[in-house]
């Protein structure tokens, strides 16, 4: 059958205007990341700069992100990760090996942030540091003092390992993350054993010790402490240095009399690492590597810094920083005491289940 020329001319017309509608489709870049966990300027500052729409869908949930991910065809591009689960999503083959030619500003990172990361990412193949902190002891000075004393241990675990400490700090309140990932490596750490330990009997220790102190824990929350710290609903909590100056910071804007402080235990503590990954399905992989790249960039990541309340891996980005949080130790901890910080690891499954039953019997005191 042979078409009338004006009908030919037509279809290629409407071919064509087809043709150049996709064409003009505007270029975006689709991220997976922690609800507002970004400085709020950042996706209209990165739009302006590249022409790049961000587009930002949020989870609250680590296991819920990752479950996610594992699916497949998500339809992300760059995802925001914590470093004990990304062994598991690069074993799956979730997320694509950085190509570091495409990312001009990987040099601003800093070497010893990097070679923390690496017993979750050899080689650094992987993941590119975004926000950085560790998992310590926030508390109310005044409160705390007055129950135990000018010489409360509030730079040890003991002010909440020991029964006799923590009985008495559950007049005001103690609360602890919803977080079995890094309160049980923890525990383990105080009684001198291998925080990320592969013996089955280490956890029925670490299960006893958190048991013992369980009925006079309040909850277990790992965002609703950050408020009621601020307002003095309770006194201490075992949570995440950030959150505690945020907390912090609100108290003193409010000059409600609270004085709070963060403080990482001499015994060690958790660190802990959040990364950005590009998926290895991303249908915009280009635009993904756009928005690493753009986020390595000293000023910009030092906003969110400030705005989030927690370091970042970026060595040339604390001149940028607010002074009041880059000159605080409990945010950005001199070396000596990032040497005595563990990283989280990925447990093998069995032991994974272990810890989730373990947390299970903790948290309803059974």
């Amino acid at each position: 059958m042979t078409l009338h020329p004006l009908l030919k001319f037509g279809l290629v017309a409407l071919l064509g205007a087809s043709l150049n509608v996709a064409h003009a489709e505007p270029a975006r870049v689709h991220l997976y990341n922690w609800s507002d966990f970004l400085a709020p300027q950042t996706p209209k500052e990165f739009e302006a700069d590249t022409g790049i729409t961000l587009i930002w869908d949020a989870f609250d949930n680590a296991e819920v992100m990752q479950s996610k991910l594992m699916a497949g065809r998500s339809g992300y591009d760059v995802a925001m990760v914590p470093d004990d689960l990304l062994p598991s999503l690069v074993r799956a083959g979730v997320v694509q090996e950085l190509d570091r030619e495409r990312l001009g500003n990987w040099s601003h990172l800093a070497p010893e942030i990097l070679a923390k990361q690496q017993g979750n990412d050899p080689g650094n193949r992987y993941g590119v540091p975004y926000m950085w902190g560790t998992t310590g002891i926030g508390y109310d000075q005044v409160k705390v003092r007055q129950l135990l004393g000018l010489s409360a241990p509030v730079n040890s675990w003991d002010l909440i390992f020991k029964e006799e400490n923590i009985a008495k700090l559950s007049k005001c309140g103690v609360a602890m993350l919803d977080a079995p990932v890094e309160i049980v490596p923890i525990a383990l750490s105080y009684l001198g054993l291998p925080p990320n330990s592969k013996n089955p009997e280490d956890y029925r220790r670490a299960e006893a010790l958190l048991l013992k102190v369980r009925p006079y824990i309040r909850y277990f929350d790992s965002s609703k402490f950050t408020t009621d710290l601020a307002n003095g609903d309770i006194c201490a909590v075992v949570g995440w240095g950030g959150s505690v100056y945020n907390a912090k910071v609100t108290a003193d804007h409010a000059n409600n009399g609270i004085k709070l402080a963060y403080s990482i235990p001499k015994e060690g503590a958790p660190v802990w690492f959040e990364n950005m990954v590009l998926l290895k399905d991303a249908p915009h992989p280009q635009h993904g590597y756009d928005f690493i790249n753009y986020m390595l960039r000293p000023q910009v990541i030092a906003k969110s810094s400030d705005y989030l309340g927690y370091p970042n891996g970026n060595k040339d980005a604390t001149a940028f920083i607010n002074p009041q949080l880059r000159n605080n130790p409990a945010v950005y901890p001199s070396k000596d005491v990032l040497a005595t910080l563990y990283p989280l690891e990925t447990l093998p499954l069995k032991l994974e289940r272990l810890r989730t039953r373990l947390w299970s019997k903790v948290k309803s005191g059974t």
